[in-house]
């Protein structure tokens, strides 16, 4: 039998073929250790008032503000990221119904406004509390944090870059056009303008209002198109614009990059840098973000986000956007050796903190090249008493003065140099001295700069990592800090940012950050392990 009127619109015409059954709640139909409960049971325990006054109102007969948290966060946590897969599946999947409590299901641009508008203001916070949370229910120790990095790409084509080499190579060369110029345009126009060693845009601005009062005065018409001849005072001020307008472009450029290297146009706050997801394996440049975990029994207790390509001048910050929003701070700081510096030891020490962290020199200094390289300072004997070195050649390396240096965040070192006595006919000069020079290698002469303070902080730390407590802390960094991101990147295949701009991207990371932790709680309390902060050593 045919189906008459099958092209209706409305599909519940003959709808006869189903019978109505209970019961209609459909929580009975959701498991009772499923992870969507104890999502919903953490988020009702939060102090959510300052999420409720990113609202100038709440309609009714919509998602409320809690609801739209449990919503978004289960989708984080079933790797869904789309706006609207999540509008799909509030209308399909029994889950999310749940979580909605009867309320009609959002569309996907009021869930981007919730994203970008809502949540971002109050992620710190949110996440501060969660944190706390855990803290409350003994699942993080509070003593121990792994620290580490992950380079995520940004919202933004690969080929949008702006170099800061670039640019200041191309403003030095306009900048050596405009005095020529300035200078013909005054004699062709029998003009004056104080200036005095070097031109800047007030000036040009200066010198095209008087010849636009000198358009004005004389009458002169501007003429376009082709076959007409301009006039010189035209193609003076168009040239004067040009030059006006390419000025701005790299001042504005070089405003925005501040003391980065480069920008992304569609994206200002991303820099580009090495990722390690290079499909052309040629080492290209993408737009990115260098993003930071604090991870503390497998739950990720903190996150930031910066411009920085490489961890060394992130953990500083890191540690004092932890301190300004939790009620606590963690005595051991563990973290691998792109952490290592100079700044990062005095910061820690200063603040209490025990640095467990690798020497950049670890790996290398177990090597037979290295043991056997007597141009390096570990392999030469040292007289502390009387501050100097012996090389292997028997010759004195004394303190010839001292390096004072400053780096890019603005902390002050100091260096010892060291040169040795008498470097002529020394048959171990080839080997000894290493290093390019005009100088030929047989005028040179043995130069060592060496930090006293770097080098002993560096020693205490080996000494810990070394300890049984430091073997057990650098083993379970390596399985939590970064097995966090494994989760994050693979199991739950994030692999790059949807929203654009830093806050934007901070409050993504935080959202991932909260889906992994509920997931890590589920199967936590599901497998029998709670309140368990590291993994044993195995022994043979």
């Amino acid at each position: 039998m045919l189906i008459k009127n099958l092209t209706h619109k409305d599909y519940t015409t003959r709808g006869d073929f189903y019978q109505l059954k209970l019961p209609l709640n459909i929580e009975y139909m959701i498991p009772d250790d499923d992870s969507v409960r104890l999502l919903g049971q953490i988020v009702e325990e939060m102090d959510l008032s300052e999420l409720y006054k990113t609202y100038s109102r709440i309609r009714k007969k919509q998602a409320t503000p809690t609801q739209m948290l449990k919503v978004i966060l289960y989708a984080y946590m079933n790797s869904c990221y789309s706006t609207r897969r999540i509008e799909s599946a509030c209308k399909r999947d029994i889950n999310f119904m749940y979580l909605l409590e009867g309320s009609p299901a959002p569309d996907y641009t009021t869930i981007a406004r919730f994203r970008s508008l809502h949540f971002v203001p109050v992620s710190e916070n949110l996440m501060a509390q969660f944190t706390e949370i855990l803290a409350e229910n003994g699942e993080i120790s509070m003593k121990n944090l792994f620290v580490d990095g992950t380079k995520i790409e940004a919202a933004s084509n690969k080929y949008t870059f702006v170099w800061r080499g670039s640019v200041t190579k191309n403003q030095q060369k306009l900048m050596d056009k405009i005095p020529a110029f300035f200078k013909k345009a005054e004699e062709d126009y029998e003009l004056k303008i104080a200036y005095s060693d070097k031109i800047k845009m007030y000036h040009l601005k200066k010198l095209r209002r008087k010849l636009c009062k000198i358009k004005k005065d004389e009458s002169i018409e501007f003429v376009y198109g082709i076959g007409k001849r301009k006039s010189l005072l035209q193609k003076t001020l168009e040239q004067l614009d040009e030059y006006i307008s390419r000025l701005k472009k790299y001042n504005k450029h070089l405003h925005i990059m501040g003391e980065r290297n480069s920008f992304s146009k569609t994206d200002t706050d991303a820099t580009f840098m090495r990722m390690k997801e290079d499909a052309m394996k040629n080492g290209q440049l993408k737009p990115g973000y260098n993003i930071q975990f604090g991870v503390d029994a497998e739950y990720v207790v903190w996150i930031s986000a910066g411009s920085q390509p490489t961890d060394t001048t992130t953990l500083i910050p890191f540690l004092d956007s932890m301190k300004s929003n939790l009620k606590y701070t963690y005595k051991n700081i563990v973290a691998d050796s792109g952490y290592e510096s100079e700044e990062n030891y005095v910061y820690l020490d200063e603040n209490n903190q025990l640095a467990f962290i690798k020497p950049s020199n670890y790996e290398i200094s177990k090597t037979r090249k290295h043991k056997t390289d007597i141009s390096r300072k570990e392999n030469m004997s040292y007289d502390k008493e009387n501050d100097f070195y012996i090389c292997s050649n028997g010759k004195k390396l004394v303190v010839t003065g001292m390096k004072f240096s400053k780096s890019k965040t603005g902390y002050k070192s100091e260096k010892t140099c060291y040169t040795c006595e008498d470097c002529s006919e020394c048959q171990l000069k080839s080997k000894c001295i290493n290093g390019t020079s005009k100088k030929p290698l047989e005028g040179r002469t043995k130069h060592l700069e060496i930090s006293k303070l770097f080098q002993k902080k560096r020693e205490a730390a080996l000494e810990r990592i070394l300890s049984d407590e430091g073997t057990e802390l650098r083993m379970n960094r390596s399985i939590q800090a970064e097995g966090a991101f494994g989760e994050i990147k693979q199991d739950m295949g994030f692999r790059r940012f949807l929203c654009k701009g830093k806050k934007n991207i901070l409050a993504e990371c935080i959202l991932l950050g909260l889906a992994h932790n509920v997931n890590k709680l589920h199967n936590k309390i599901q497998s029998e392990r709670c309140s368990t902060y590291l993994h044993p050593l195995k022994t043979a």
